[in-house]
């Protein structure tokens, strides 16, 4: 494969790390309101999944929702002034960290609902076949959110209807604090997509290149006019469910290294990169160091940038 799409591929999952640890730093030295849900981790998913789309694809994205923003073309700059409440973010400060859109790059939105995505991801895929225009609209959402009667209403229409919406749902192992063992019933979550006639694809979701070929193929059968499809990712999230959580109350410590240490997608594809020779190690440390600095950047921009005015606050408000 080529050398230029692969270190496209490592930058992408490198920048979404690197953002995810400065929104940590942000928020313990006070400069966020809130809580954010990092993605650390899940790096791959997000990543080899954007890959396979075109720009003006659509994505719906969730709580959990950085990398997705970051692997379809989202500025860190406005991002992170966004997660700081400021001005210059995507959503002049007003959406904060779990409501993202830009609109030029597909991304309809993240949402701070469990499962709210996939209602909007079935009006996307049903106005992208209206218009004939060829664009296919991927709603991620988690293991967590199977659960919620939207899904099932959204596959449903998507399914009667034939729309071009694909359903990525992210198995982190967890939806909050509980076990996907101790709360979703069924050994497989596929099942429930076939029920609604939906083709349904298991994978592995630590290896970028095996998410990208996967993918791949569903996005062309999905543009090419066939039925929707359902993608399960299995993966794991590092932190805890939000940056106040620690995570380690509910999660075995051997089961968190054990994931950080053989299954981590940026040292998988890294590994591939030198052994494969298509590059030094050197060369991937001078990425490393350059998505550092555009993130440092990115914190200083939005710590400079000047909130909201007051003046301002019941704009975009509709009774």
């Amino acid at each position: 494969m080529d050398k230029k799409f692969l270190l496209e591929l490592y930058r992408r999952m490198v920048r979404i790390r690197k953002f995810e640890d400065g929104i940590v730093q942000v928020y313990l030295r006070g400069l966020m309101p809130g809580l954010a849900h990092t993605y650390s981790g899940e790096e791959a998913v997000a990543v080899g999944v954007c890959a396979a789309l075109h720009t003006d694809d659509y994505i719906v994205s969730t709580h959990r929702g950085h990398g997705h923003l970051i692997a379809k073309g989202g500025k860190t700059d406005r991002m992170m002034a966004e997660v700081m409440g400021k001005e210059a973010g995507y959503n002049r400060g007003r959406g904060g960290t779990m409501h993202i859109v830009d609109l030029s790059l597909g991304i309809l939105g993240a949402n701070g609902i469990v499962g709210g995505g996939l209602g909007i991801a079935a009006g996307a895929g049903w106005s992208a076949k209206q218009l004939g225009n060829g664009r296919v609209c991927v709603c991620f959402y988690g293991d967590g959110a199977s659960n919620q009667g939207v899904v099932m209403e959204s596959m449903n229409l998507a399914s009667i209807w034939n729309l071009p919406v694909i359903f990525v749902c992210e198995n982190n192992q967890y939806g909050q604090f509980t076990s996907r063992a101790r709360s979703s019933a069924g050994e497989r979550l596929g099942a429930r997509a076939e029920a609604m006639g939906l083709k349904a694809t298991e994978m592995y979701g630590q290896e970028v290149l095996s998410v990208y070929d996967t993918m791949s193929e569903v996005v062309t059968r999905v543009r090419g006019g066939g039925v929707p499809e359902f993608v399960e990712f299995k993966t794991y999230r590092y932190g805890g469910h939000h940056v106040g959580d620690p995570g380690k109350a509910y999660r075995p410590a051997e089961e968190i290294e054990d994931w950080k240490a053989n299954r981590d997608p940026i040292k998988l594809l890294a590994g591939k990169l030198t052994r494969d020779k298509l590059c030094a190690v050197e060369e991937i440390e001078a990425i490393d160091q350059e998505i550092q600095k555009e993130i440092d950047d990115a914190v200083e921009f939005a710590k400079a940038a000047p909130f909201p005015n007051v003046s301002e606050v019941s704009r975009y408000v509709y009774p």
